[in-house]
């Protein structure tokens, strides 16, 4: 048996922790239901995560864990989200004075623990450290109706305004995304 130990730690994401962001990543989308293959260009694109930390910050949530069959607790990468300010190469919607976070998953085995609400905390808290950042945006898909329940409950207002499409691998199909923002 494996128990959670300890509180979530969140930090810097380094190299040695990019195979299990990009697991965690498609295994999420893939759970969700939101693409039906990990071959997606999207998911693909996601996947290639030392690609996505050369021009963003990758945070991830660690916890430990206590498992029974071995000797010591041992910790886990059990989230991900990528953060990234306006003009930056990875801000899809960040505008002067926002953090942007995108790509924001738990580990699928692990969801509707709390851990996502945790991680959206602490980047809340991040937030608040760095100078000049005064709100939080982010986009989530029109169908991610468990994302906007999260958000709205944590204060985020949408911004209906700033919503944008962006066309999907199938010919004349576009997915609407929609943005949220918190005022820090």
């Amino acid at each position: 048996m494996i128990l959670p130990l300890a509180p979530l730690t969140f930090r810097l994401a380094t190299p040695a922790d990019f195979a299990d962001v990009a697991r965690i990543t498609t295994d999420s989308y893939l759970a969700a239901g939101y693409f039906d293959s990990a071959e997606h260009p999207y998911l693909r694109l996601l996947a290639d995560v030392a690609k996505r930390a050369e021009v963003a910050q990758i945070w991830v949530a660690e916890q430990v864990f206590e498992d029974s069959a071995a000797a010591e607790p041992a910790r886990r990468i059990v989230g991900a989200v990528t953060l990234a300010r306006a003009g930056d190469e990875y801000a899809d919607i960040a505008l002067p004075g926002e953090l942007e976070m995108r790509v924001l998953v738990v580990d699928p085995a692990l969801q509707r623990g709390g851990i996502g609400k945790a991680m959206v905390r602490a980047i809340i808290e991040h937030a608040r450290t760095l100078g000049g950042v005064t709100a939080v945006s982010l986009t989530t898909g029109d169908h991610w109706v468990s994302a906007h329940a999260l958000y709205r409950s944590m204060g985020f207002e949408r911004a209906p305004q700033r919503d944008w499409t962006v066309p999907n691998t199938d010919p004349g199909v576009e997915i609407w995304l929609r943005v949220y923002r918190l005022e820090l």
